[in-house]
């Protein structure tokens, strides 16, 4: 698996033999409109209480598999 370093330094080669001025400007964009990692994201208390009520049911081992999930749709579709 490559490095992070890798991954940055393959990318700056592509992006310095890139010469559209118009697909560098939108790169731009497309990376400054990504760069917000930093910007804290406030959830509401009804948020925060499904996290809580999910973090319960982990605990407490009430879980379902992805594979019984989906049998249990196609069964509940099948019955419509």
């Amino acid at each position: 698996m490559a490095t992070v370093d890798t991954i940055r330094n393959g990318l700056i080669d592509k992006i310095l033999s890139i010469k559209d001025k118009d697909f560098l400007v939108a790169l731009d964009k497309l990376i400054a409109s990504s760069s917000c990692e930093s910007e804290m994201i406030e959830l509401t208390k009804e948020q925060k209480a499904i996290l809580e009520m999910s973090e319960q049911d982990i605990t407490n081992g009430e879980l379902i598999s992805q594979e019984a999930m989906e049998k249990r749709n196609i069964e509940w579709l099948n019955a419509i």
